[in-house]
């Protein structure tokens, strides 16, 4: 209740959620509430945390952004997120792990751990900026993508850095040799589970056209994938991912039809909506828990390295990534934001983890400073950055409406003026004959607008005609209601209303 409530209130005032449920969640967790403190305690254990987390969680997260991903999109972007999912993320690592062995004094394992909770990166919280300021949806895509990608990657380097790394480095070439094979193994196997489970499902919705069973279908390829992979060692996000792509790209292709992809859709939307709001609400509660005493010199030095570490990582990354705007690296390399994935993995560390508890501190700090601080300023970055600058010619469109609208009410009210004062008509016609004309005109350039913008004219066609077959659906409901139709037909018609309502929202073209 409290989380829906508090992510209610966020999108009411167009702000980000997960922002304001961390905030929230902390200020719960620091106050004391009669009747809360059992709760509280039950969901700060590391355990149920971590469980929740990762294995309720994560799966359905994961899954839930991938199904909805075109694989168009990923394919047209595929250089920048690449670079961004493999090359920035494992660079960051690198010097996060060296920096934080010469200035935060953690010993080598410690320092790499800490190095890889780092290089994930949560886009729940800037997406859902990017989305109320309506920045371009490429740079969407290009953070989206990355995300999905280098959680992954990010949970395989901490598992090799907590358990294997000095075993490893006392076979000297040879445990270099193995480090690399249990790289290549992990994302190999999540590779092949995930992709052998999302086509085998994929298959699986061709012999059937029932989308309650085909939702839960999606249910054990999510769950499926992420828990088969982690149980024979592999890497259970990229399963999940990758399973979750083939799903909502090949097997929708052949075996959904688009009034089932649209209910699995909505499905997961509900599902995403109430983990993350879960998600970050619990985050803000356990970053409370910690003791920052007199930590607070490291946790400064570990923000700045964080924050260095990215930086170089993003603009190398993506030094010759072509057509790629520096505004929106530079909101790629602030929107770099940690979260929950973070605090889930650092607290399922074994409590006898030689530096446990300062990594605790650091991860726990730079996640809070990551999610307030960045968060709270990307929009303004945005802004200033010119990132979410509208369509060509949507300024214009809106001075032309806004002027049309403020004289078809003049005209209006003119009417109505004459008819309750009996005004003679002669006596208000030279106003109003003045204010059509003037709507002619503004006609006459809306229509030159429309020819200059093309894709403004199809924008504003799209949102008529949703709104429309939103009504032929209605209207179709009340035939039922009436008795004037049967199930059957009623069923029919909502059938191809929804079709064309799924090809108005699908991408139609490059992004």
């Amino acid at each position: 209740m409290i989380a829906a409530g508090i992510t209610a209130i966020a999108k009411k005032f167009k702000q980000p959620y997960p922002i304001a449920l961390v905030i929230i969640g902390a200020v719960i967790g620091l106050v004391h509430i009669p009747g809360l403190e059992p709760l509280k305690d039950f969901i700060t254990e590391a355990e149920i945390f971590n469980f929740v987390i990762i294995t309720l969680f994560l799966p359905a997260l994961l899954g839930e952004a991938a199904f909805k991903l075109p694989f168009s999109h990923l394919k047209e972007n595929k250089k920048p997120i690449l670079a961004l999912a493999f090359g920035a993320t494992l660079l960051s690592f690198l010097i996060v792990g060296f920096s934080s062995i010469w200035l935060l004094n953690l010993s080598i394992p410690a320092a790499f751990v800490f190095a890889a909770l780092m290089s994930a990166t949560d886009p729940v919280s800037v997406l859902s900026i990017f989305k109320s300021v309506g920045a371009p949806k490429k740079l969407a895509t290009v953070i989206e993508g990355e995300s999905l990608f280098n959680d992954g990657l990010a949970v395989v380097l901490f598992n090799i850095s907590a358990f294997y790394l000095l075993t490893y480095m006392d076979l000297g070439i040879e445990g270099a040799g193995y480090g690399l094979w249990e790289f290549i193994k992990v994302i190999s196997l999540g590779l092949i589970v995930g992709g052998a489970l999302g086509y085998g499902f994929s298959k699986l919705t061709k012999y059937y056209d029932d989308y309650p069973l085909e939702i839960i279908f999606s249910v054990i390829l999510f769950y499926g994938s992420f828990l088969l992979a982690e149980t024979v060692g592999a890497s259970g996000v990229i399963a999940v991912v990758v399973a979750a792509l083939i799903f909502g790209n090949y097997g929708a292709r052949i075996g959904m039809s688009p009034m089932t992809k649209l209910n699995i859709n909505n499905f997961w939307e509900v599902v995403a909506l109430l983990a993350n709001s879960l998600v970050f609400l619990m985050v803000g509660l356990e970053i409370t828990r910690i003791n920052l005493a007199d930590k607070w010199g490291l946790v400064f030095i570990a923000i700045l390295i964080v924050l260095i570490a990215r930086s170089v990582s993003v603009y190398v990354s993506l030094a010759f990534a072509k057509n790629f705007p520096a505004s929106w690296k530079h909101t790629i390399n602030w929107g770099g934001l940690k979260g929950s994935l973070s605090i889930a993995l650092v607290l399922s560390l074994p409590r006898d983890f030689e530096g446990r508890e300062d990594i605790l501190i650091l991860a726990f700090s730079v996640v809070l400073f990551s999610l307030v601080v960045q968060g709270l300023s990307v929009k303004p970055l945005l802004a200033r950055l010119g990132v979410n600058k509208k369509e060509e010619g949507n300024r214009e469109y809106e001075e032309l409406i806004a002027k049309g609208h403020r004289l078809e009410t003049a005209i209006k009210e003119l009417q109505h003026v004459q008819s309750n004062l009996l005004i003679h008509e002669t006596i208000s016609k030279e106003i109003t004959d003045r204010y059509k004309q003037e709507l002619i005109e503004l006609r006459q350039k809306t229509e030159l607008l429309f020819k200059k913008y093309p894709d403004l004219k199809n924008k504003q066609q799209t949102i008529l005609q949703k709104h429309s077959l939103y009504a032929q659906y209605e209207a179709v409901d009340n035939l039922l209601k009436e008795g004037i139709i049967s199930n059957e037909v009623a069923q029919q018609e909502h059938d191809r209303i929804t079709d064309e309502i799924v090809h108005l929202e699908s991408p139609q073209e490059p992004v």
